[in-house]
């Protein structure tokens, strides 16, 4: 172990969690789950194993831990001793109310509602969890320029997303103004309950799959 620190071991970490997505999302069988799994965990006990050794914590430590963050931001689920509550939230608005307040009071050096997202996420997933945090803390939303960027169109019956021809959008002539119409996308895409991060690396499955 003399050879691995935290800081080498996090491309390993990575790219077993983006396996453990790619396996969900192509529907691979249970076995093979299973195993990806086994590889991310694998991941958090070579960290514990780090620590450990040099006397800071233990895998037990990270277990205890993640079971008292559960009962502690799940006041909705279980009372402070661990047991379940006898009744639940009637909304997922309520749920969410209440895990805010309690990340708020854990965490009372924070200014505002964007701190804590990791730098290191994807552009596309970072910008939807900005929007996601703008949208419960009630800040201003990302606008779509001019037209709408996604629109719903009719196929064989059903209703289907698409982005108009590229002829049809508003030429962009800087970075600036593409990462803006990227954010746009994500808006769009999240506003009708789509995952824009999720639905590029399929589509470019699709897109680039070999040919059976």
């Amino acid at each position: 172990m003399a050879a691995l620190t935290h800081a080498s071991l996090v491309e390993y970490l990575l790219e077993e969690a983006f396996e453990v997505a790619e396996t969900i999302e192509t529907g691979a069988g249970d076995a093979e789950l299973r195993g990806e799994l086994g590889d991310v965990l694998l991941q958090v006990v070579l960290h514990a194993r780090l620590a450990e050794e040099r006397g800071t914590f233990t895998f037990d430590d990270v277990a205890r831990g993640l079971s008292a963050k559960m009962v502690r931001r799940n006041p909705h689920v279980f009372r402070p001793d661990g047991t379940l509550q006898d009744t639940f939230p009637a909304s997922v608005a309520e749920i969410v109310r209440k895990w805010d307040a309690v990340k708020t009071a854990e965490r009372p050096e924070r200014t505002g509602p964007f701190e804590g997202i990791p730098d290191a996420l994807p552009a596309l997933a970072k910008a939807q969890k900005f929007l996601d945090r703008a949208e419960r803390s009630g800040s201003r939303q990302a606008r779509s320029p001019g037209q709408p960027v996604v629109e719903l169109v009719e196929t064989s019956g059903s209703r289907q997303a698409r982005l108009p021809d590229a002829e049809s959008l508003e030429p962009f002539e800087t970075e600036e103004e593409l990462g803006d119409l990227l954010l746009a996308v994500v808006g769009s895409a999240r506003a009708r309950g789509f995952d824009a991060e999720r639905a590029l690396r399929g589509a470019i499955r699709r897109q680039f799959a070999s040919p059976s």
